[in-house]
Formats: structure tokens, sequence, C-alpha cells
């Protein structure tokens, strides 16, 4: 972590925090998988019975999705480029709704256990296939892999512990509760977590904006550039606001509707409103990582030009030189817990949906007579050589430049063809699983190219590749252009006429997913929707 390694003083009161928090995390989960006697049963371990209810899935969704990545890359963002990159996080709100309104009745009306069981049905077998294969891709190369190394700088510097170790050690902890408990123990950890982790962030947030002396004395001591979350092409950020606008829901809608890690926790709703109602909370939830996971970064480079805080050597150091100027004894504990948390609410969901992938798609179909306990056992070992795995990856990570922006750019590669078969197949009847097939094929090769281009950009064979300075989000919007009129003129060339229960999954029009019937008042979920929307609005308006 830079310069700052062991630099930062943790006492007894800390690591006692942080001890206690390790045991009884782990004792919660173990607990909480162990408490369902049905323990064997897949649906149980993999679904939590479907038992799941909307504010579980909202805190479970949110934990899942915010890691160590988030903490201490968006706070590095935050501090170099302001505001911008908080659009990852206020965009998904749309997502969110999106998943509300269009997609969890069809997921849980067609109770299917996996996304790639999903596309079976709508597709084909050699759809589902692929998908479970990319799905497990991304489970360990983007969530847990990202998650650790970042998590492993952070121990670093805040104990001098060395990356490899503490990857291992997280490792041991996380994935024995998630091996042990499944699903359930997850999302119930998860929880925890959620309100663990936004306690440790607000609290450096609170502290750092007082001292600072509040907004006004963030606005007289930075750029007011930075303080905008919409720029102009030319903004060093590389990140102009028709990139946003036009790349954000492609990776939005795979992230948040079809990424298995992300949607099993609503595979595992109680009911359709839960379902729908769930993610609506989670993105009321997404509102506040800008002023608790970037804004920080910005309060940062205000304290450091106000002269209040020594000056930073390394951007990358953001977060840990917070820690060590602005808190007291025992918050140093808690954040340090709160950081814990959101590696391990993240790696502990990949990992589950890792086990589910390979046990229902991979290897159920190739064995169809196993059995459900001999399912969940292959699940646990899948979980193991997953963790394994991960472990191997993580340090590899240092080669990104950026790690926030390496992740950005390495799933706009993944997720064009994935998002462009789940929406055309949603909501046009005549998109055949040929066409889908041929789209996932060509699409996830495209991507690849792209981002083997744009890692080795500084080649002299690629100076052209350099020269255009096209920004990821916009890379990934014209693969989803590509992406879409492959699999349209696949379809119109070769049309497949949709079995009985193939048509259940397509919706009539864009307003069908609407005559549902929602909770009444104010837990409707279109009511929900609308006022959600309305907010993230108003936010980019008053930011913009």
């Amino acid at each position: 972590m830079g310069n700052l390694i062991a630099e930062v003083q943790i006492g007894g009161i800390d690591l006692a925090i942080i001890v206690m928090y390790l045991v009884g995390i782990v004792a919660v989960g173990c607990l909480s998988g162990l408490k369902l006697r049905r323990g064997d049963k897949g649906e149980d371990y993999f679904l939590a019975g479907s038992t799941l209810r909307w504010p579980v899935i909202g805190l479970a969704l949110f934990s899942t999705n915010i890691s160590t990545i988030h903490l201490v890359s968006q706070a590095q963002e935050g501090y170099v480029n302001g505001l911008a990159y908080g659009n990852m996080e206020w965009m998904a709100a749309f997502t969110l709704i999106a998943l509300s309104l269009f997609f969890a009745p069809f997921y849980i009306r067609s109770r299917v256990t996996t996304l790639p069981d999903f596309l079976e049905r709508r597709y084909n077998r050699a759809c589902r296939n692929w998908l479970a294969v990319l799905s497990v891709f991304s489970a360990i190369f983007i969530h847990i892999g990202f998650s650790l190394y970042t998590g492993a700088l952070v121990l670093k510097g805040m104990f001098g512990i060395e990356i490899m170790t503490s990857i291992i050690a997280i490792s041991v902890l996380t994935g024995a509760y998630t091996i042990v408990g499944g699903l359930l123990a997850v999302v119930v950890t998860e929880s925890i977590q959620t309100v663990v982790l936004l306690l440790g962030a607000i609290c450096i947030t609170v502290i750092g904006y007082v001292k600072v002396g509040g907004w006004d004395g963030i606005s007289a001591s930075v750029e007011p550039v930075k303080l905008t979350v919409l720029r102009g092409a030319d903004d060093p950020s590389n990140l102009p606001w028709y990139s946003v606008f036009l790349g954000y829901p492609i990776i939005g809608l795979w992230y948040w509707c079809a990424d298995q890690t992300i949607v099993q926790r609503v595979l595992g709703a109680k009911d359709e409103n839960h379902a729908r109602v769930g993610p609506l909370f989670a993105g009321f939830i997404k509102i506040l990582p800008v002023f608790i996971f970037v804004l920080p970064g910005t309060i940062c480079l205000a304290l450091i030009n106000k002269g209040v805080i020594p000056a930073l050597e390394d951007s990358a150091d953001t977060y840990s030189h917070l820690i060590k100027e602005l808190l007291p004894s025992g918050l140093k504990g808690i954040v340090a817990a709160a950081l814990l948390a959101a590696l391990m609410g993240t790696v502990s969901g990949a990992l589950n949906s890792i086990a589910t992938l390979f046990s229902y798609d991979i290897y159920k179909p190739l064995r169809p007579g196993t059995s459900d306990k001999q399912l969940v056992l292959i699940g646990r070992i899948v979980t193991f050589l997953g963790m394994l795995l991960a472990i191997v990856w993580s340090p590899h990570i240092e080669r990104f430049g950026s790690i926030y922006q390496g992740c950005v750019a390495l799933i706009c590669a993944i997720a064009p063809p994935i998002t462009v078969v789940f929406v055309w197949g949603v909501f046009w009847r005549r998109a055949s699983g040929l066409a889908a097939q041929v789209t996932l094929y060509a699409g996830s090769a495209l991507g690849i190219i792209v981002f083997l281009m744009d890692w080795f950009k500084d080649k002299p064979a690629l100076a052209f590749w350099k020269r255009l300075g096209i920004p990821s989000m916009m890379s990934t919007f014209y693969l989803a252009i590509i992406c879409s009129v492959i699999l349209v003129v696949v379809s119109l060339w070769k049309p497949k006429t949709l079995t009985g229960d193939q048509t259940r999954l397509v919706w009539n029009n864009w307003r069908e997913p609407l005559t549902s019937p929602g909770w009444k008042g104010l837990g409707d979920y279109r009511i929900l929707s609308l006022i959600l929307f309305v907010t993230m609005v108003a936010l980019y308006i008053w930011f913009a």
C-alpha cells in the first residue's frame, strides 16, 4: 500500500474489535446455515429454501456488490478525479429498477435455480453452458480476485501483513462459513456486514467532513469540477457524460440483472413481491456510496490542500491515510472490521454462486441422477477449489495501473453479449436460440480482443488503439450494438418458433410486467420504483 505500510497504529482495543468481529461473523455464518435441518436439500443450500424477505435481499445485494474495491479504489478515484466515478454507484439504481420491474418476475415464476438455467429454457442448452462458464469466470476473476487483492493491500497498509498471507487468511475464514452454510449463511452474514461496513465508512466521512469545514470547506479547497458527476470528453477521468449514459446500462444490466453472483439473492426470495422490493431497497442504499466511499477521497484532497493533514505520496494510499490521520483508537478497529466486512461479503457471495452454477449447470446435466445431498457435497468441493483459484489469480492484479478502472475494463469486455441475449430474449419473441448462441460466442471473442488491445496498448503495434483513446464505457456500448445486430440478423435469417414453455418467458409488451399486483401503499413496487427514479434524477440534476 505504498509508503504507509505498518504506519497505521492499531492498539489493543482496535485489535480486540477486529478479532471479535472475525470470530463472531464466522460463527453466525456457520450457525445460520446449520439452522436449516434440511441442509442436505439443494434448494435449502443454494437458494436458502426460498425464504428470503426484501430487507435481507436488499442488504445482501448491497453487501455482495460493495467490496474493498469500493472502499479503497473509490477513495483513490475521489482523490484523483473527484465525484466522477460516483456514476458507477448512482447509475446502478436505474438498473435495479429494471431488475425489479422486468427480470425478477420471470426468475421467480419460472423457479429457476440459476440464470444459465433461465437461458436454456428461453434459448437452448449451448447458451446455458456458455453463460455458466462466463459466470464462473467473472465470479472468480472479478468478484473474488479483485476484492481479495485490494483487501490485502489495505491490511498490509494497516498491519504490515504480507499480501499473500492476508489473501489466504481471509479466504480460509470466508470459505469456512460459505462451505458449511450455503446461501442462507451468506445472506445473513451479508446483512450484518452491510451495517458494519456502513458504520465504518460513515465514521471516516463524518469526521473528515467536520475537520474540512463542511461542504463550503471542500468547495473552497478543490477544483469545482471535482464536485460534479458529469464530465466532458476532455476530462482526465476518462469518463465523459455520454459514456456513462450509453455504456453503463450495458454493464449494469449484466451485473444487476444477469449475473448469478448478484441475482442469486433474488432467486432465493420468498415470493414475487419480496423479489421486486428487495432490489429497490438496494437501489435506495446505493445513493450512499458516493458520499461515504467516493467523497472521502475528495475530502482527503481538501484536507491536504488546507494543510490539515500531511500530503500523500501515492494516491492508492488515500483510504489508509484517512484512517491513520483521522480516526481515534477504537474507531480504527471498527473501520478495519468494515473493510473485512466488505471483503468477506463479496467473496462469500461469489463463492456460493460458483457452487450453484457448477452443481446445477455443469455437473447435474452430465449426471442427471445426482441426489440433492451429492449436489451439496459437490457444491462445497467447488467452493473450496474456486477459492484456491482466486488465491492464485489475486496477486497478478497489481499489473493494472488503477485497480478500479481495471475492474471496470474487464467488466466492459464481458458484459455486452450477455446483456444483449437477456434483453432481446425477454422483450422480443423472434430472438432465436441459434442467434443467442452465435451472439454469445462472437461477442465474448470480440470483448476479449478489445480488452487485450487495451491491456497492450503501449505496444508499438497497437499505437493506433492508444491514439483512438476509446473509453471502456464506450467500447462496451459499441460491442453491445454489434451483438444486437448479430442477434437480430441471425434470428431473421434462421427463425425459430417458440415452444409453449418459451412463450411464457417473453413479455408481450413492456407494460405487461407492471400489471402484477403489488403490496398496498408505499409497499407497491411501482410506487417505490417511481420514487427511486425521481430521487436519482434529482441527484443528477443537483450534482451535474
